[in-house]
């Protein structure tokens, strides 16, 4: 039999008799045969590959995005390629130099530099990239955002509704937009009542459950603590929670805690906590969606971004002020 009729046999190209199909088949079966998708993708000129960058693998709430993003390549076809930058810029330029490398059809990222790192022509030109949770200035490319300042201010809101005024925060790095937003949502929720955070109120948990755990211990600590916190992330707030558990201090009692999203692990805090959610796969589905689009050419609009609104979901962890 010839490699055509083997290939429209195969690949459901073209008409082939029902006994020479069956002849094919049982041939396929005894050889283990595998079409070659090496010389497939070199034929169409694609990967068929689709790169997620993220940006700390160590957090929970980045294993929920890969875990939607896996399902959602699939679907179209796609196979997906993972990297970990760690929060690291000078990892995240390595990545993207791999990517382009390993020939990707496309990537999402999600940044981890301040805006000043990044110039218009590093996205321009190559692989198409849409961004996915954190934004870039003026990058021309496709972004995925929750409303971070809506975030903080829900967050703060709920706090300040309860009757607290002295209300301090751990805040995520403020070169991102995620750290900045929320951070800025707090204050805009406090000035709009005439209030603001008393000086060493506000301090950087850098995303970090460690490194909340640290700030929090300090700041609570303190005789003059803040008798409610916003906690900019759901892994920093598992942090917090530990440091409040140390001090021997009670949760909502001595200390009213609210945070923007949640992590596996945090529903299994006691009391449950407030906090602003993400909807985590509609975020990643949206992404690879508009990543999609580019690569087969079903849009040739200018760079969208799509903002989803975050939703405060009420816990036990807040209690009105003493």
């Amino acid at each position: 039999m010839s490699t055509a009729t083997v290939s429209a046999v195969v690949n459901d190209t073209a008409y082939v008799s029902p006994e020479l199909r069956g002849r094919v088949l049982a041939a396929v079966r005894d050889l283990r045969y595998a079409p070659s998708l090496v010389a497939r993708n070199l034929r169409s000129g694609r990967s068929q590959l689709i790169a997620l960058a993220v940006a700390d693998l160590a957090n929970p709430f980045y294993a929920r995005i890969v875990t939607a993003a896996e399902a959602a390549v699939a679907a179209w076809g796609y196979s997906l390629v993972l990297f970990n930058s760690d929060e690291k810029p000078d990892i995240e330029k390595r990545i993207l130099s791999r990517i382009r490398t390993l020939g990707c059809d496309g990537s999402v990222l999600v940044p981890v530099g301040p805006e000043s790192q990044y110039q218009r022509r590093d996205f321009e030109g190559g692989v198409p990239v849409v961004l996915l949770g954190r934004s870039i200035g003026d990058a021309g490319v496709d972004t995925v955002t929750i409303d971070n300042v809506s975030a903080g201010k829900q967050a703060t809101n709920y706090l300040l509704d309860l009757g607290h005024r002295e209300i301090g925060s751990i805040t995520g790095p403020t070169q991102l937009t995620t750290g900045s937003g929320r951070l800025q949502g707090m204050l805009e929720a406090m000035a709009a009542r005439g209030l603001a955070p008393k000086t060493g109120h506000v301090r950087s948990g850098e995303f970090r459950e460690d490194t909340a755990y640290s700030v929090a211990r300090d700041l609570l600590g303190q005789l003059a603590r803040p008798t409610a916190l916003y906690v900019a992330n759901g892994v920093m707030a598992i942090g917090v929670m530990r440091a409040v558990a140390d001090l021997g201090l009670r949760c909502p009692e001595d200390i009213s805690i609210a945070s923007t999203d949640t992590v596996a692990g945090a529903g299994g805090l006691k009391p449950r906590l407030t906090r602003t959610e993400h909807p985590v796969a509609d975020m990643t589905n949206e992404a690879l969606r508009m990543l999609v689009d580019r690569i087969e050419d079903k849009v040739t609009l200018p760079a969208r971004n799509v903002v989803f609104q975050p939703a405060l979901v009420v816990g036990e962890s807040c209690a009105p002020v003493r």
